[in-house]
């Protein structure tokens, strides 16, 4: 069983994903310039709103500061250990491959352990390995040599029930490849369905304090921004899910969890700038028993506003087409769509898709993950 995610959401003047020269990101498609905002961008804001989401303990951290996240748990348990705590906690990582150096950032972190890399690591997975380490202690075993069953055992510790946003996004470790986690979710990146232009915004600030005939700018500068209406694509493997999760409450729950963060969620770049938080004018939920279907062709062409119809109306009407098309083209029949839409009472959508506002998508949501995976619990 596949979930997609569609959304059709309109943002004002903006700059939500910045590329190296500052400038908005965009992208070439169907001939013409199109807004973008890369799937990095908007899976990091999803991860940032299942905090609000999911409990702690069903979730990870990306960084390069494990060490210092495994210490923390070794001192809560034993305090009388702290002075041993940073080695302890670099040494159970060095044990299944994850090498660590001091940092050279600068600011509090600077000379702390950290990794070569960013790991992303689950709450569950820092306890363990902090158990595993002090009872390797108190063994009396040399923790800078492990041998091969400590090894195993600290390998172990990233197995099993998987966190939430681990099991979601994946976790690739290039030192130590057994312990990599396939992403149970893919995010396209966004794309407007519309041509843009990109814009600039010429500013000066006053200096506050500067003499009456002081008639010069305090600071003088530009900033690039565009506005359009985007096309969102995500979905899910659910059985893929289940398989990290190992239970169906489990796996429907954060299956809504992710269906909320992904409607809710805002890349965070300039908002303080633009006040640009929106939510999607279209939000459509399919369940597929046959494969994911990115419906992005019906943006091939750009969307023009019409005669008192919205960009994004026309691209409401536009993905209900396409829809319809490849399933009736493919014999793609969904096994469940479920839609939340601002378009006014009357929407493009067929009978067959169900529409309903998001806390009812939300427990659909559930209540469908639960019932497909009701031969897996057999």
């Amino acid at each position: 069983m596949f979930v997609d995610f569609y959304a059709i959401q309109t943002v004002p003047s903006s700059n939500l994903n910045r590329d190296d020269t500052g400038s908005p990101k965009t992208a070439i498609y169907g001939g013409a310039l199109r807004s973008r905002v890369s799937s990095q961008a908007w899976k990091r804001s999803m991860r940032v709103a299942f905090k609000d989401l999911l409990p702690k303990e069903k979730l990870g951290a990306r960084t390069k500061l494990a060490v210092s996240l495994i210490a923390d748990r070794i001192v809560a348990v034993r305090p009388d250990l702290s002075d041993r705590a940073v080695a302890m906690g670099t040494a159970v990582l060095g044990a299944v491959g994850i090498k660590c150096k001091p940092s050279k950032r600068k600011g509090e972190n600077e000379g702390e352990q950290e990794t070569d890399y960013l790991v992303f690591i689950a709450d569950r997975e820092l306890q363990d390995l902090a158990n595993l380490v002090i009872d390797w202690v108190d063994a009396g075993k040399d923790i800078a040599k492990p041998d091969k069953e400590m090894k195993k055992a600290a390998g172990e510790a990233f197995h099993g029930v998987q966190a939430v946003d681990v099991a979601l996004f994946g976790r690739m470790l290039a030192d130590a490849p057994a312990l990599n986690v396939d992403a149970a979710c893919q995010v396209a990146h966004a794309i407007s369905v519309d041509r843009v232009t990109q814009e600039y915004d010429y500013f000066t600030a006053v200096d506050d304090c500067a003499a009456e005939d002081n008639a010069g700018a305090g600071m003088i500068g530009s900033v690039e921004f565009n506005s359009s209406t985007l096309y969102r694509y995500a979905t899910v493997d659910l059985n893929n899910l289940y398989g990290q999760l190992g239970d169906s409450k489990a796996c429907a729950e954060a299956l809504a969890a992710f269906a909320e963060a992904f409607a809710c969620s805002m890349p965070t770049g300039k908002q303080n700038t633009f006040a640009n938080r929106t939510l999607p004018g279209t939000l459509l939920c399919v369940f597929r028993d046959k494969q994911p279907v990115n419906l992005v062709a019906a943006f091939e062409d750009p969307v023009r506003p019409g005669d008192s119809v919205s960009v994004s109306r026309i691209a409401e009407e536009r993905l209900a087409g396409e829809m319809k098309r490849v399933d009736e083209a493919y014999g793609f029949v969904p096994v469940r769509a479920l839609l939340v839409s601002t378009q006014g009472k009357e929407t493009a959508f067929d009978g067959s898709v169900e529409r309903m506002s998001l806390p009812g998508l939300l427990a659909a949501v559930k209540d469908e993950a639960v019932k497909s995976l009701a031969s897996e619990e057999v």
